[in-house]
C-alpha cells in the first residue's frame, strides 16, 4: 500500500496483510495510524489499528543503503519499506497494568488503561475477547457485575514462557538457524557451525519476546525459563607501558665510569649496580683504555 498525500509530500510504501486488503482502500474509516505506548521502552511508538476488524498491529521497518521507489512519476528516495505484522495487544495493557499495581488494589479496567501522553490507548478496551485475555495476566473480582482487575506476576511469567514455547515451535518449524546467532550476541561459547540446541532456541525466543516487555520483566522471565548467564569476556589486563612526558630522555647510568682510573677511588657510599660490582672485579691487566684508541698519534722523527 502506497500513503499517498499532497504532490510533493513524503510517502511510504507499507505492506499488508491480503486481508487487510479492503480495508485499505477505505483507509480513512478502516485503518488508523496511533502513537501508543511501546510496553518495553515506554516511548511511543507508531502502530496500526483496524477498527473494523479490532486488531492491532506493530509497524516494522526495512532499510538498505541506496535504495529508491517509483511511486507513480516520482522518484521517493530513502527506500524505506514498511511492515504491518499482527501483534498481541496484551503486551501494551501489560504496560497500563503493572502501573496500576504499585496502588495494590483492585481497579475497573477504564481507570487502568489511561494516558494523557497517548490518549488513543483507549482504543485497547475495544478490542474482542479482552476479558479472556486478561485472565493470563491478572487477577480479577467482580462487585455488583463490574469486574476489577490486579497484575499477577506470577500469572504474566507463565504466560511469556508459552509465548517462549510457541516461538521456539515457530522458529523450528520454519527453519530458522539460531544457534550463531545466540552465541554471537550472548557471548556464549561453543562451535558457531554446530546444529542448534534446545537450549539456543529458548534463548533466541526470549530475546524476540524481550522486545516487548522491559528489561526488569525479561530478567525475570530468563530465570524462570532458567537461562544461563552470558558469559562476558574477561576485560585483558593494562599494558604496562612507560610514561612518555615531554622532557628529555638522559641515560640513568653514567657508563664511562666503567673505564676511569680512578674507580677504586670513588666515595665509598656511593651505590653501584650488581652489574658495574660484576665488572668493577674484572682483572683488567694488559688491557688499553678505550682512550688509547682515539689518541692522537706522535709524528716519527727522520
Amino acid at each position: 500500500m502506497d500513503r499517498g498525500g499532497p504532490a510533493g509530500a513524503r510517502r511510504h510504501v507499507l505492506l499488508l496483510p491480503e486481508y487487510l486488503k479492503d480495508a485499505s482502500k477505505k483507509m480513512k474509516s478502516g485503518l488508523m495510524f496511533v502513537k501508543l505506548v511501546n510496553p518495553c521502552s515506554g516511548e511511543g511508538t507508531i502502530y496500526l489499528f483496524d477498527l473494523c476488524l479490532q486488531q492491532l498491529f506493530e509497524i516494522k521497518v526495512f532499510k538498505e543503503k541506496h535504495h529508491s521507489w517509483f511511486i507513480d512519476q516520482s522518484v521517493q528516495s530513502g527506500g524505506l519499506l514498511h511492515f504491518a505484522t499482527p501483534m498481541d495487544p496484551l503486551f501494551l495493557l501489560l504496560h497500563y497494568l503493572r502501573k496500576a499495581d504499585k496502588e495494590g488494589k483492585f481497579q475497573p479496567l477504564d481507570q487502568v488503561v489511561l494516558d494523557d501522553t497517548f490518549p488513543n490507548c483507549i482504543l485497547l478496551l475495544r478490542l474482542p475477547d479482552l476479558e479472556k485475555l486478561l485472565r493470563h495476566v491478572t487477577e480479577e473480582k467482580e462487585v455488583d457485575k463490574k469486574k476489577y482487575y490486579k497484575y499477577s506476576k506470577e500469572k504474566t511469567i507463565k504466560w511469556l514462557g508459552k509465548k517462549v514455547q510457541q516461538t521456539v515451535s515457530a522458529l523450528k518449524t520454519n527453519n530458522v538457524n539460531v544457534s550463531a546467532r545466540v552465541q554471537a550476541t550472548a557471548f556464549f561459547s561453543g562451535d558457531p557451525f554446530s546444529s542448534a540446541k534446545e537450549e539456543d532456541y529458548v534463548c533466541y525466543a526470549h530475546g524476540l519476546i524481550s522486545d516487548y516487555i522491559p528489561k526488569e520483566l525479561s530478567d525475570d522471565l530468563a530465570k524462570y525459563l532458567k537461562l544461563p548467564e552470558p558469559s562476558v569476556p574477561l576485560p585483558s589486563p593494562p599494558s604496562k607501558k612507560v610514561k612518555l612526558s615531554d622532557e628529555p630522555v638522559e641515560a640513568k647510568e653514567d657508563y664511562t665510569k666503567f673505564n676511569r682510573k680512578d674507580l677504586k677511588t670513588e666515595k665509598k657510599n656511593s651505590k653501584m649496580t650488581a652489574a658495574q660490582k660484576a665488572l668493577a672485579k674484572v682483572d683488567k691487566t694488559g688491557m688499553k683504555s678505550i682512550d688509547s684508541f682515539f689518541a692522537t698519534k706522535s709524528k716519527k722523527k727522520n
